[in-house]
Formats: structure tokens, sequence, C-alpha cells
């Protein structure tokens, strides 16, 4: 009887990715790749320990799990990701439930770990962080019309407040020959929408010092059969005029840049060991508005780094007011032990910095709600993922909605719609965030 193994994915696409790599080589090692745990074997859950919330995700994970193992209902559970590689001795020490880790310098060990597992050893694979095999075959877990494409593994940039580069190791590009031969696969598997990702993919190929580049990729990855192709994340300090050029001339890559600031405070972005200022920000989101005229742009910010004051906080609220940046995601600041910020002088209390996330929140809400009036009576070229039977019509995403990030639009039809299909829908409400409208003939 064949070894049956049950994959659970936490956290970011890139640890999702790095899922589908494991349960390819699973599937490859003849073992039954499924995703419900009861029952199975072994249990594989690729875990997230980015930040506190994150970390109390995966326990929370692993007591589900255990608790099935002690029903009797799974075999085995291993233990990967972030999680492990951050706290190896913790987990095995307060999680006895726990039968093997996998670091993430060891996601191709899997198949040893399982078949250790099942020898009744208890193992524990940690390879270098700093050289690990990203190409591979995947085993797709996205929906059949939307797929991640990473192009780079680890972050050198050393942010103050970030624990990534101790987990995940120093930034190295894959090359672009095995991109574009795994992109080239996606497209032929009938992938409608590719999303580029690593944790900076604007530095795609400077490791490699033979002009290797993002914009020379994307230039690429546009002769393949994709109908968009979107880009998360990119820094702003390293947007360059070429990529400018490509983003803006290429019809594939949508007008929806994820753009990490963090901040806008010049002696914050310093205390962040972030390399823009606030004049470089100002002038890169005007640049690019002048380049894409409806360009949308995400990005992240940080309430509560240790220094920050009232009037640093009332510049980054005046900021986002005169930007009207469409997308946000407003973080309170998390001391994450082993990083620069957690030993940092003036840190700021818990409820300061949770009102200002409050206050930010309701700020970039209004933003949204603007954004969203004013596309009332266009008609927007919308991907189809479905009929929501709940709510009686059809659901899908505008360029302007990247995966499970942002909005959605509710729309209806005469007939069926695939998912996975484009249709365009008049907009003729907006709900809650989200958009509503009709298939325009």
């Amino acid at each position: 009887m064949s070894c049956k193994v049950a994959f659970i994915s936490l956290g970011c696409a890139k640890n999702l990715v790095n899922t589908e790599q494991m349960m390819a080589l699973c599937r490859d090692a003849g073992f039954v790749v499924t995703g419900e745990p009861e029952g199975a074997d072994v249990a594989v859950l690729n875990t997230c320990g980015f930040i506190d919330s994150a970390k109390s995700e995966a326990i929370q994970n692993i007591l589900e799990l255990a608790q099935l193992k002690q029903e009797g209902k799974l075999g085995k559970l291993l233990v990967a990701g972030c999680l492990s590689q951050r706290y190896p001795d913790d987990i095995l020490r307060e999680l006895p439930e726990v039968d093997g880790l996998l670091g993430t310098g060891s996601y191709t060990d899997v198949v040893p770990a399982i078949q250790s597992l099942l020898e009744g050893d208890q193992p524990t694979f940690y390879g270098d962080i700093h050289n690990t095999i990203e190409d591979g075959a995947r085993m797709v877990t996205t929906p059949h019309y939307t797929a991640y494409l990473k192009i780079a593994e680890g972050c050198s940039n050393g942010c103050a407040f970030c624990i990534i580069p101790k987990l995940r190791g120093r930034y190295r590009s894959r090359s672009m020959e095995a991109v574009l031969a795994e992109a080239a696969q996606l497209a032929d598997a009938g992938v409608k929408e590719l999303i580029v990702i690593a944790q900076d993919i604007t530095r795609y190929g400077w490791d490699k010092k033979d002009g290797t580049s993002l914009a020379g990729l994307l230039t690429e990855l546009c002769k393949l059969p994709f109908r968009w192709i979107r880009l998360h994340y990119l820094y702003p300090e390293a947007v360059t005029d070429e990529l400018i050029g490509v983003i803006a001339s290429q019809p594939k890559i949508l007008h929806y840049l994820d753009i990490p600031i963090q901040h806008c405070s010049d002696r914050i972005l310093k205390a962040m060991n972030r390399r823009s200022t606030k004049a470089d920000i100002t002038a890169l989101f005007q640049k690019l508005r002048q380049a894409m005229p409806d360009v949308v742009i995400r990005t992240s910010i940080i309430c509560g780094f240790p220094g920050e004051t009232e009037e640093d906080f009332e510049e980054l609220s005046e900021f986002l007011m005169e930007q009207k940046l469409q997308r946000a995601g407003i973080f309170q600041f998390s001391a994450q032990e082993g990083t620069r910020a957690a030993t940092m002088d003036g840190q700021v209390d818990e409820n300061v910095s949770a009102r200002r996330v409050e206050l930010l929140v309701e700020l970039q809400s209004r933003v949204m709600d603007d954004y969203n009036e004013q596309r009332l009576g266009t008609v927007m070229e919308v991907l189809c993922e479905g009929f929501d039977a709940e709510m009686g019509c059809f659901v899908g995403r505008t360029y302007a909605d990247s995966v499970d990030i942002d909005g959605r639009v509710w729309f209806t039809a005469a007939g069926r719609v695939p998912a996975g299909e484009f249709v365009n829908v008049r907009i003729t409400g907006t709900e809650d965030g989200d958009l509503t409208g009709e298939i325009e003939d």
C-alpha cells in the first residue's frame, strides 16, 4: 500500500511554491499526495515564522494535527519551513507531537525525511540556507488559470525589522533559462495570470553580475501566451527607468505595482535601514503615474517602529492622504527576536501603535472607497473566478486586485461564465470595498 502524504502550506506565496515543489518530489517518489491530513500516513506542515501572528497560526495548526494523531487519524507529523528554521530546539522540546523537522535549506530533502519518519526515526534536516535548489517540478495547487513564478530566493536588504535573511539566506536569483522554462510549462498548462514573486523581484539578476535583470526577464515572459503578468514586490530604490519603460510598454504586464515603502519619515526610514528617502519615493510615484496614468500602487506600512513620534506619524498620515495609494497593508510593528529593531531604544507602546494602525486603516479605506467610486460606469476587464451560489452571482478580479489581498468584483451574466475566462464588466456599484456590475455585451 502506498504511503499517503498530506501537505498544508501556511504563509506567503513563496512558501506555497516550496510546498508545491515538495509535493512533486513526493509524487515522483511514488507517494500518494493529498491536501487532507485525516487518514494520511504523514502530514507535512510548511510553516511561516515571520511575525507573531504567523507563529501563532503555525502552532495552532501543529496542535490540530497533533489532535488527529492522538485520535489515530494521522500517522506522523513533519514540520517544515520558517518556524522550523527559527525555533528547532523549542519545537522539539515544547511540541513532542512533532515527529521531524525540515529547515528552509532542506525542502528537497522531504522524501528522505519522510522515509526516516516511517522507519521510526526523528529526522531533522537543516541544509545550507544560502545554497538551495530552486529549480525542479511543482504540483501547482492554485486554480488552473493562475500560478506563481518564484524568480529568486532569500534577501540581502537587511531591513532592521525583518528576520527573513536569517531564515531564507542571502539573495540569489534563479537562472533566466530555468525561470523561462518553468514559465513556458505553466503557459502550456493553461495559466493565464502569471504572478512573478520573490522577496524582492527588482534585484533579480543583480547577484549574477552578467547583465541579467528583471526588465530583461519580463521582456521574455511577455513572449509567452499569458494574458496577465502581475508583479510582487518591487523595492522603490531598485525600480529603474528601464524597468518602468518595460512595464509601461508591455500590454501583458499589469499596471498594478506592489511597492513596499514601510514609512515616509526620513528618520524612520534610516532607522529601518531602508535605502529610500521620502523625496525618492515621491519622485518614483510621480514617474510611475506619468508613465502609466492608470497605475494602481499597493504598499506596506509599519506603524509604531521604535522611535516613531507623533510628528513622524502625522507626516506619514499626510503623505498617504496626498499620495492616495489605492492599496495598502497597514501593520503594527512587531519586535522580532534576532532583529536589530527588537533591541532599539524608543520602543512605542503597543496601545499607541495599535491606535495608529486603526487611524491609517480608516484613512486608507476612504482612499479605496474614492477609487471604487471612480470606477462606477466604467467597463473593466475581469478574470472570472467562478460562480458564488450563496451570493447568486459570479465573482472575479480586475487588474487592480491581486489574489487573496485586494477586493473582488461581483457580477451578473445571462449565461455561464467559466472560471478562468476574461470578461468585460460594467461597474454599477460598490459594496464593502468590492465592486459590483454586469457583463457588458
